[in-house]
């Protein structure tokens, strides 16, 4: 389905559906079911019971815009869900309704919901962050020899390689999506605790009775209910973060290398893709837009869940109510963003000769540390250093490069050997480590979605 207008740039067609108000309610009643099952299973329940709840526990049959009222009325999900559902039992089993939500509380029905919604997300965006983990590999290799500035403080820095940058990128990427995979497997987890945390509605069957239904969830059993313990959902939301952050800053590199006037690389456009309403010329980096939107706002919406965590006693007020919204954005901002730079990552056009004139616009500025360093031995660094910036500031404006400079100053052209000065801005020949760091950052600790 398509996501409302209001969050149409903070979701992608996918997780809008899996947070939509059917899969949602659909969440809820999975959970009253597999509750019946479990409890049937146990012969707590009545096998007939547990079959009518489950032929009763439709979606399609409920009206949403009812139970969002009753939801508001109510201060809890679970409340009206369970009352309603009870009514579609009661109309084909007045006795069966009696067994709906047996043992549980609605924070249950609540959380587990969630959980089961968050089953639902995980795949999409390991999807996506395959993908792109794929297209920067493939980037990388590709352009493991292009030469580029380096730029600090975004000022020309001397050369790297485009290789090593997208290398940079998909470590950053991979480590964070190993974070994410590992969040995931710790909160996908089953909230069944009834009113305080100790089922003891179940008396001695409660721990059973939530192993089947941990089971008939496909969820993993906690060793007790954490009803007012946020801290799994923290760390993933946390995770969702630290990763949308990552996305952000390969977004951010990626628009600046779009500037016209640097013009070095460009995201894919296509139709409706990166126009502008009033300029016909343009073409705008709209996904690395909609990846730093959500890195702006998903800081924010972890910081309001972890505000939420002081918890009061076994069941707080006020604060898990308020985690339905905050997780659900910062689960599709974080897709979102996944999904957008694949589809950068998947298309980047890169453009070698405009990089490498960038390179050479410097005039040779950008090899003063090189230039320094060769001097250090005879001079001493700190003098080597203060005779590079002094020449570099008395030289602007002359449209001379560093060599010719250089060899102007008197005793420099003794110290430095001629082909030194000739080759002092030969960017091939200062570039370090960079392929040994670019190989090191693609055999890095890649998740499981991206291992070859």
């Amino acid at each position: 389905m398509t996501a409302r207008l209001i969050e149409s740039l903070a979701t992608t067609e996918q997780l809008a559906a899996v947070f939509s108000d059917t899969s949602v309610l659909e969440a809820m009643l999975d959970f009253e079911v597999a509750l019946a099952r479990a409890e049937a299973r146990a012969g707590i329940v009545p096998k007939s019971a547990a079959r009518q709840i489950r032929a009763a526990a439709l979606p399609g049959e409920f009206d949403i815009d009812k139970l969002s009222r009753a939801m508001f009325r109510a201060g809890a999900p679970g409340i009206a869900v369970v009352k309603a559902l009870s009514e579609k039992v009661r109309a084909r089993d007045p006795e069966a309704a009696g067994w709906v939500h047996w043992g549980a509380t609605s924070q249950d029905v609540a959380d587990t919901a969630l959980v089961l919604l968050l089953k639902r997300a995980q795949p999409i965006l390991a999807g996506d962050l395959k993908r792109l983990e794929k297209a920067l590999r493939a980037l990388s290799d590709a352009h493991k020899t292009t030469l580029m500035l380096g730029r600090t403080l975004m000022q020309a820095a001397p050369p790297v390689t485009f290789g090593l940058k997208a290398a940079g990128w998909l470590g950053a990427l991979a480590r964070g999506g190993k974070r994410l995979e590992s969040a995931f497997k710790e909160a996908l987890v089953l909230q069944f605790g009834g009113a305080s945390g100790t089922l003891a509605s179940l008396g001695d069957r409660g721990a059973a009775v939530a192993r089947a239904l941990a089971e008939e969830l496909g969820l993993r059993c906690p060793e007790a209910p954490w009803h007012s313990h946020r801290d799994r959902l923290a760390n993933l939301v946390c995770c969702c973060g630290v990763l949308t952050g990552s996305l952000g800053k390969m977004a951010r590199d990626i628009s600046l290398l779009m500037q016209t006037e640097v013009g070095e690389a460009a995201e894919p456009g296509g139709e409706g893709r990166g126009g502008s309403s009033t300029m016909p010329h343009k073409k705008n980096p709209i996904a690395c837009a909609l990846t730093l939107s959500a890195a702006y706002r998903v800081p924010g919406l972890a910081a309001s869940f972890l505000s939420a965590m002081v918890e009061e006693h076994e069941r707080g007020l006020g604060s898990w109510q308020s985690e339905w919204p905050t997780v659900a954005s910062i689960v599709q901002a974080t897709g979102c963003a996944a999904s957008s730079m694949a589809e950068v990552a998947g298309g980047l056009s890169v453009d070698p000769a405009r990089m490498r004139q960038n390179t050479e616009n410097t005039g040779g500025l950008i090899f003063a540390e090189r230039a320094m360093m060769a001097l250090a031995g005879e001079l001493g660094r700190d003098v080597a250093h203060k005779l590079l910036e002094d020449t570099i500031q008395a030289g602007i404006g002359k449209n001379q490069d560093l060599g010719a400079m250089l060899a102007e100053l008197p005793g420099i052209s003794s110290r430095l050997k001629r082909n030194v000065l000739n080759q002092l801005d030969t960017p091939d020949g200062y570039l370090g480590s960079a392929e040994a760091f670019r190989k090191a950052l693609l055999k890095g600790p890649i998740s499981k979605r991206g291992k070859r």
